[in-house]
């Protein structure tokens, strides 16, 4: 039997995102991401025992991952939980929850635990088996580096999309570089009074696990590895590619993190939720594949398949997140869509706090419900390109309930 699907208010967490090479780079990502979510479950009162479904995303194998989501369950103390784990690249949040999403409504499960974890520091080096080479020597793979740098199907680099995607749309270094700025200025808001915005919803300071009984543990007062910029600074900047219009300050960083969200039915999650009288609810998602080479612009046909899908037009989007790992991300979106390119990413966007890739679009989620809370509800969406030229998109609604 179907039935309503819902997130419970504050059932949600998220990591510090710390810039690779950083503090998380030598810890095992899935038992950090355990570790973290013991403690968050814990602060919540709620039991792991009780979660009935779980999906893992990760895009960046770690030893022992073969195993994936049971292991990570039973890390928890949830024994009795299966399922999946998901690699989509860096459109695995959103898959995550639409996994989650559907074995609730379908009515196989009360609750669920969508969780994603990756580090991208220190990445697996592997050697793949080619026994006709001379002395059987293997064909070596660099997972991160190598990736980042090619596309095997459409024969390009990441970059090399954003600058088709710049020429598609006439997008300019000056007009990335002013947007980098405003991102910034963006991020600036969720370090008030304290972080008290990503106070909503990460436990700070953040201790890193596995200081020993020799050392102290690393504590993070938030997000690590953002450096001040400044229109000077941007401005002595050349492009990644000679004779391109995109530098290195105009494209998020790698990163590594964890971050996850709870879904449930209606009745569990009056029973979950910070705050019962909150009702989120996942009202459509949306997917696409742009043409080959331009990754960055894919997530426009997502969103207008989410849209469609949620019966609801751009205009009646309260509040805007994206996934934007270039500047030309955002810029080309607000053109196709004829919106303030300023109006979107309030509080922060991975272009600032890095992207872990399976985690990023987690974060995006939870900063795009928490915008809407303090907004007093609205439809929200949030949006982001992936490896392979394609996105997706999910439109979320916050309601007082009742409404």
């Amino acid at each position: 039997m179907k039935q309503d699907v819902e997130i419970p208010y504050g059932a949600y967490w998220s990591t510090p995102f710390v810039r690779w090479q950083g503090a998380f780079a030598n810890q095992h990502s899935l038992e950090l991401a355990a570790e973290v979510a013991r403690r968050e479950l814990d602060r919540r009162r709620i039991d792991p025992t009780r979660i009935e479904y779980g999906v893992l995303g990760m895009t960046v194998p770690q030893r022992g991952s073969f195993y994936g989501l049971p292991w990570l369950m039973g890390m928890i103390g949830a024994e009795s939980v299966a399922g999946p784990t998901i690699s989509q690249a860096c459109a695995t949040g959103v898959r995550i929850l639409a996994t989650a999403y559907d074995d609730i409504l379908a009515g196989r499960s009360d609750s669920a635990l969508a969780i994603a974890a990756d580090r991208v520091s220190n990445g697996p080096h592997i050697v793949y088996p080619r026994p006709e080479a001379p002395g059987g020597a293997g064909d070596y793979e660099n997972w991160i580096l190598d990736n980042f740098g090619s596309d095997p199907f459409a024969g390009c680099a990441m970059v090399e999309t954003a600058e088709n995607v710049a020429r598609r749309f006439g997008i300019s270094r000056e007009a990335q570089h002013d947007l980098v700025l405003t991102r910034y200025e963006q991020y600036q808001q969720a370090l008030q009074s304290d972080r008290a915005f990503q106070k909503r919803f990460m436990t700070l300071p953040f201790e890193v696990p596995g200081g020993g009984r020799k050392r102290s543990a690393e504590v993070l007062e938030g997000d690590q590895g953002i450096y001040p910029t400044s229109a000077e600074k941007l401005a002595g900047l050349a492009p990644v590619i000679e004779g391109g219009t995109v530098t290195y300050a105009a494209q998020t960083h790698p990163a590594d993190g964890n971050a996850a969200i709870i879904l449930a039915n209606e009745s569990r999650s009056l029973e979950l939720s910070a705050d019962p009288r909150i009702r989120i609810t996942p009202v459509a998602f949306g997917q696409n594949r742009d043409e080959m080479g331009y990754m960055p612009s894919a997530p426009i046909g997502a969103t207008e398949t989410a849209l469609k899908a949620a019966g609801i037009g751009i205009a009646d989007i309260a509040a805007i997140k994206s996934h934007n790992p270039f500047a030309v991300n955002d810029l080309a979106f607000a053109k196709a869509f004829g919106i303030d390119v300023a109006s979107m990413n309030n509080y922060g966007c991975s272009l600032i706090w890095g992207h872990p890739q399976g985690p990023t679009g987690v974060r995006g989620m939870i900063e795009l419900i928490e915008e809407l809370v303090m907004r007093g509800g609205g439809y929200g969406l949030f949006q982001g390109c992936a490896a392979g030229d394609s996105a997706m998109a999910v439109v979320l609604k916050v309601e007082e309930r009742g409404k």
